[in-house]
């Protein structure tokens, strides 16, 4: 079957301030909609990606037309659900007979209430990973069979929605193929924020799944935690050997390991690098791992076998917040280890949250003078976003109240208010916390220091080009919609 997998079209200004989207922006690899297609070229079906990242909703429409597909499988997240149903809608109106599939972590997490919605232009769902269930679902279609029984999907039956069971998670991940980069088209699209790589081209590589921490703002499809080794699955050693060689054929010279966290097992990401050293991979890399499961060896390991920096999310710089968001660390594991990761020669990320349950406007002054001690090479400050199928999201009664809007469930606009503050604090704060961590005279003369390359100085502009922005203008993270003052500053034009 001809098989159209597409990540509908977007903006970055839909999501990041208009004056500081060029620091901001990351075009990361679709790795799940990667190992789908994967899965389905394997089945040897005719696969075609379309990414609407780099085109507008008409250009979209238009390839998709052109390759005439019979079956379209569509990507969601909660912020793209609207985009999702549009692009549905679109493609039943170049031909009605093509069956729309939508996948992704909105799909996941609320099933086949998506099918309850105002579009009736989606025929399934997937409501977990995608890689088995695609292949049956074409497999199914192909022989005129029905549907019912394969796990793993929700479909619209007339005017029935029916929701098979689920499938279990796949516990060997060894059996996978690699995800189908090749779809990708051209591979110097996909560039991570400035100051956040090395070399190019990038790529993304997930050597585990799931996670064993319990944070109240992770969705992780295995809730209970009962699959793999404390509801993480590991991929073999020389699994994830494989794929960085594969990666290194196809011309990608840095890589960027999507991992929750990479170190969850300790030995198993110590052998990794010590493979990488011993064939003598050359690539730079980048990693993210939780505090408490690092130590000096390990990070030196990383260092020698080319990982250039590592992302701990620090959160908060309040214990109590800390204890509220279910971190299982402390400030001072967060101290210890972006201080052994500085003096092994690693860069260090490190990213906070504001307006956790019970969180005060004085809490998240706090947390920015943490992430001032720190001083680590780069920082984000997010917004605590209610992701459904999370631990806040199915208690938010408890915590506070929610915008309705999908388009605000990013990390931008602070779609969830605690009881204990309000939005404009939370907004201040995100604002408040750039600013100072970004103006600091010491940060700003080690990252003139550091300038060696072209990229070094790209990143350098961008970063003061937004760090004007965030001086000369007091509502930076507000946008206007529909004649209101919202989060997040748009300037779009029209697609």
């Amino acid at each position: 079957m001809k098989c159209a997998l597409i990540h509908p079209a977007w903006f970055p200004e839909e999501i990041f301030p208009s004056r500081t989207v060029a620091s901001q922006i990351n075009y990361w690899q679709p790795l799940g909609i990667l190992y789908v297609g994967a899965s389905l070229l394997k089945a040897d079906h005719d696969v075609k990606f379309f990414n609407g990242a780099f085109m507008s909703h008409e250009e979209l429409m238009h390839r998709v037309k052109e390759f005439k597909p019979d079956f379209t499988g569509i990507y969601s997240t909660s912020f793209g659900w609207p985009k999702a149903m549009k692009t549905a809608e679109a493609i039943k109106k170049l031909d009605k007979n093509i069956f729309t599939c939508v996948g992704g972590p909105y799909p996941i997490a609320v099933q086949e209430r998506c099918l309850n919605d105002q579009s009736t232009s989606i025929d399934a769902i997937v409501t977990g990973e995608a890689e088995l269930t695609m292949v049956e679902l074409l497999a199914r279609l192909q022989q005129g069979k029905d549907l019912e029984g394969v796990q793993g999907l929700a479909f619209r039956q007339g005017s029935r929605v029916i929701k098979n069971p689920l499938r279990p998670l796949t516990e060997d991940l060894d059996i996978l193929p690699f995800p189908a980069r090749e779809l990708l088209g051209d591979m110097n699209q996909y560039i991570p924020p400035p100051a956040t790589y090395r070399r190019k081209p990038v790529t993304t590589l997930i050597s585990s799944r799931g996670c064993n921490r319990r944070c109240i703002f992770c969705f992780q499809i295995d809730k209970e935690r009962k699959s793999g080794k404390r509801g993480i699955r590991f991929r073999s050693v020389e699994n994830v050997l494989q794929e960085i060689e594969l990666c290194l054929r196809q011309g990608y010279r840095e890589i960027k390991f999507i991992d929750d966290t990479f170190a969850a097992d300790y030995d198993r990401a110590m052998q990794i690098c010590q493979q990488i050293k011993a064939r003598q991979l050359d690539f730079t890399w980048f990693a993210s791992a939780c505090v408490n499961q690092v130590d000096k060896p390990l990070l030196q390991a990383m260092k020698e076998a080319g990982c250039w920096s590592i992302l701990f999310g620090a959160d908060s710089g309040v214990q109590k917040t800390l204890n509220t968001l279910r971190k299982g660390t402390t400030l001072e594991f967060i101290r210890r280890d972006v201080r052994a990761a500085k003096e092994v020669g690693l860069k260090v990320s490190t990213p906070f949250i504001f307006g956790a349950p019970g969180e005060t406007f004085a809490d998240g002054l706090k947390t920015i003078e943490f992430a001032i001690e720190l001083d680590a090479d780069l920082a984000n400050f997010h917004a605590l976003t209610p992701f459904p199928g999370t631990y806040l999201y199915d208690n938010l009664d408890k915590f506070g109240t929610v915008s309705g809007d999908l388009s605000d469930r990013t990390y931008q606009s602070a779609a969830f208010t605690p009881y204990t503050m309000t939005r404009d604090e939370i907004l201040s704060l995100r604002q408040l916390a750039f600013r100072r961590f970004y103006s600091r005279p010491k940060f700003l003369v080690r990252r003139l220091m550091e300038i060696r390359t072209l990229n070094d100085c790209k990143a350098a502009v961008s970063g003061l080009r937004s760090l004007f922005w965030l001086w000369a203008g007091n509502n930076l993270f507000y946008r206007r919609k529909k004649g209101a003052l919202t989060p997040v500053e748009l300037s779009v034009p029209k697609k």
